[in-house]
C-alpha cells in the first residue's frame, strides 16, 4: 500500500480550555465534544455559550455607537422630511446589491424620491465616478448613500460637494490614510470608531443604519399610527450580503444569518422564492453551504457578465412571473460566468504545469487581455484553495490591467498591496480580497515586489494546508443526538467553521468511485460501521480499501429516498500507526 500522498494535509488538534469545557458541561447539559468545539470558538463562559446558541436580535450592540451614525441618520432625515432627490449608489456584487436592495425598500416604503445607482463593472469600474454624478446632478439629486463603497473615494465625494451633493458613506472596506470629505462616514474600521464589532458585512453596517433611523423616526413621531417597518424581515436579504461577502459568522453576523436562514427557508420574499425554484432549492431548508453554492453566485453573476440591475429587480419583484423571468435571466448568466471560469483555471493549470510557478513562486500572479474582469475573483479564489498561497489575476485592456486578488488565512492581501503602493494606479479591500489597478509595463516589477513582502511577513510553510481538528472521539459518539446538538451551532462559515473530529483505527469495509471522482466508503470502529464520503479523492480508491485508517471529518446526516443516515463528510486520512 502506497500512503505517502497520505495526509494530504497537516493536522492540528485544538486543545480547549478544559475547565471551560467542564463548565458548560455542567451549567448547559451539553455533549462533551460540543463544549470542546465551543471552546475552540472562544466561548469562555456559559452566558456566552448561551448567547451563541440561541442568537437573538436583542443581543445587537447600539448602532449609534458607530462613528457619525447620528450624523448620517440626521441628514438622511432632513432629506426625507424635504422631500430631496436620493440615490443609493452600490457595489455590483451580492452583498452591494443586497445593500441597496435593503435600503430602497425601506426607504420607498417613506418617501418617493428614492433611487438606485449601480455602476457598470466594465465601463465605469467600482466606487463613484464623475460621470454617474453628473448624471445625478443633471437629475436634481442632492444626497447620495454609497454602500459597499465610498470609502477610498476621496476625489468624488469632494467632486459631489462641489456639485450641491451631499454624500453619507456606508462601507466596510479598509480605512484609508485619508478619508472623504462626507457629510457622515460609517465604518466600524475606523480608529475611533466605538461600535465593538468590526466585521460587518456592508449590507450588515445597512442594516444597523436602518435600526438608527428608524429608531429616530419614532421619537419624532413620524409614523402616526405606529404602524413602523419591521426589520426584521430584512434579515434574509441581510443573510444573503453576509454570507455572499464570506464575512466572519461570529457576533452580530451569526445573529442575522441565523434568522435571514429561517427566512429564506420560509420563502416570503417573492424573488428569493423564484431563486430558489432556479436553483432547484425549492421547498428544501436553506444553510449557509446552500446559500453559498447556489444563490449568491447567480446574484454576483449578474453583476460579473450581466447587468446588476436585473438582481435588484429580482429582489424587489412583487409579482411571481416577473421575478422567475428575472432567475432565469440570473441562472443564464451563472452558466456563462462557470464557463469563462473553467476556461481561465484551464489556461492557468496548464501554465503552472509548463513552468512550474506554483513551486518557485510564494504568490501567484497572472495577466491577460482575454479574461473577463467579472471573473478573475473567483478563478483567484479557486487558485488559492488549490495552491495555498496568494493570487492575483489581472485582465489586461488598453494598457491598464484591473486586477483581483485572494488570499490565505495568514497573509493580510490589502496590508500587504499598501506596501505595493508606488507600482498600483489605485487599490482597496480587506485581509482576504483585493482589487487593484496596475499599469501592464509595471507587472513584473510589482509580482517581485509582492513576493518580498509576503515573504518578510511569513514563513513558506504558513502556506501548507492546516486542519484544525476540534475533538479526537470514537465512532461510537457519532449519534443522532450528537448531530441535533451539533445543528445548533450554525450557521457555519468563516470564523464559525463546520466542526471537525478525529476518529482513529478505524477500518474500510467497502469503497466506491461515486459521481464526479468522489470516494464513498464504508468504516468500521467501535463495534459501529458508518457510511463516508470525501469529494474529489475517488484516486485514492486502491491506497485505501481494506486499510487501518486515522480519518478526519465532519458529521453529517445523509437524506436519501426518505432515510436519515448518519455520513462521515471526510475532510482527511491517515494510515493508522
Amino acid at each position: 500500500m502506497n500512503t505517502k500522498s497520505l495526509p494530504t494535509t497537516q493536522w492540528r488538534l485544538s486543545e480547549g480550555d478544559r475547565g471551560v469545557q467542564e463548565l458548560l458541561i455542567r451549567e448547559l447539559g451539553i455533549n462533551p465534544i460540543i463544549s470542546m468545539i465551543l471552546t475552540n470558538r472562544d466561548i469562555s463562559n456559559a452566558d456566552e455559550a448561551r448567547k451563541y446558541l440561541s442568537p437573538s436580535l436583542s443581543d445587537l450592540h447600539n448602532p449609534f455607537l458607530m462613528k457619525d451614525m447620528q450624523t448620517g441618520v440626521h441628514r438622511l432625515i432632513k432629506a426625507i422630511y424635504n422631500k430631496e432627490k436620493i440615490v443609493i449608489y452600490g457595489d455590483y456584487d451580492a452583498d452591494g446589491i443586497t445593500s441597496v436592495v435593503v435600503l430602497l425598500k425601506f426607504l420607498k416604503e417613506i418617501i418617493h424620491t428614492a433611487a438606485y445607482y449601480i455602476p457598470d463593472r466594465i465601463n465605469e469600474g467600482y466606487g463613484l465616478n464623475r460621470s454617474a454624478i453628473d448624471k445625478m446632478k443633471n437629475n436634481g439629486v442632492k444626497l447620495i448613500i454609497t454602500v459597499d463603497c465610498g470609502i477610498s473615494d476621496i476625489e468624488e465625494v469632494s467632486y459631489a460637494r462641489m456639485s450641491g451633493i451631499d454624500t453619507i458613506i456606508l462601507d466596510h472596506h479598509k480605512v484609508p490614510d485619508e478619508i472623504p470629505t462626507a457629510v457622515a462616514v460609517i465604518n466600524p474600521h475606523q480608529n475611533d470608531c466605538q461600535f465593538p464589532f468590526k466585521h460587518l458585512a456592508a449590507v450588515g453596517i445597512v442594516f444597523n443604519f436602518l435600526i438608527a433611523l428608524r429608531s429616530s423616526l419614532r421619537k419624532d413621531g413620524f409614523w402616526r399610527n405606529n404602524r413602523h417597518p419591521n426589520l426584521k424581515e430584512y434579515l434574509d436579504l441581510v443573510a444573503l450580503g453576509t454570507i455572499g461577502d464570506i464575512s466572519p459568522l461570529i457576533d452580530e453576523n451569526r445573529i442575522f444569518t441565523k434568522i435571514g436562514l429561517d427566512l429564506i427557508t420560509d420563502g416570503k420574499r417573492i424573488g428569493l422564492r423564484a431563486l430558489k425554484e432556479i436553483s432547484g432549492l425549492e421547498n428544501q431548508a436553506i444553510d449557509s453551504e446552500k446559500v453559498s453554492f447556489c444563490l449568491t453566485p447567480r446574484i454576483n453573476a449578474a453583476g460579473r457578465v450581466g447587468s446588476p440591475m436585473d438582481a435588484v429587480q429580482l429582489l424587489m419583484a412583487d409579482d411571481l412571473k416577473e421575478a422567475r423571468e428575472k432567475a432565469r435571466k440570473l441562472d443564464a448568466y451563472n452558466r456563462k460566468r462557470q464557463t469563462m471560469e473553467r476556461a481561465i483555471i484551464s489556461e492557468i493549470l496548464d501554465e503552472t504545469k509548463k513552468t512550474g510557478a506554483h513551486e518557485k513562486s510564494i504568490s501567484l500572479v497572472f495577466a491577460s487581455p482575454k479574461w473577463h474582469p467579472g471573473v478573475i475573483g473567483i478563478v483567484a479564489s479557486r487558485l488559492v484553495e488549490r495552491y495555498c498561497r496568494p493570487v492575483i489575476l489581472i485582465s489586461l485592456k488598453d494598457g491598464i490591467g484591473k486586477g483581483s486578488g485572494r488570499s490565505v488565512d495568514d497573509f493580510n492581501i490589502y496590508e500587504g498591496l499598501k506596501k505595493c503602493d508606488s507600482l498600483l494606479l489605485s487599490y482597496g479591500g480587506h485581509q482576504y480580497a483585493a482589487g487593484i489597478s496596475i499599469r501592464e509595463e509595471d507587472i513584473k516589477k510589482f509580482t517581485g515586489l509582492l513576493n518580498t513582502v509576503i515573504q518578510e511577513d511569513l514563513k513558506a510553510s504558513d502556506f501548507t494546508t492546516q486542519t484544525i481538528i476540534d475533538a479526537q472521539c470514537n465512532l461510537n459518539d457519532i449519534t443522532h443526538d450528537l448531530l441535533y446538538q451539533i445543528d445548533t451551532l450554525a450557521p457555519f462559515g468563516r470564523k464559525n467553521p463546520e466542526p471537525i473530529l478525529c476518529v482513529k483505527n478505524v477500518n474500510v469495509t467497502t469503497s466506491a468511485i461515486v459521481g464526479n471522482n468522489h470516494l464513498r466508503m464504508r468504516v468500521n470502529g467501535d463495534g459501529v460501521s458508518c457510511n463516508s464520503i470525501w469529494f474529489s479523492r475517488g484516486h485514492f480508491i486502491h491506497t485505501l480499501s481494506g486499510s487501518a485508517l486515522d480519518i478526519v471529518f465532519t458529521p453529517q446526516i445523509n437524506h436519501w429516498k426518505g432515510l436519515d443516515d448518519i455520513q462521515l463528510k471526510m475532510r482527511d486520512v491517515a494510515p493508522s500507526m
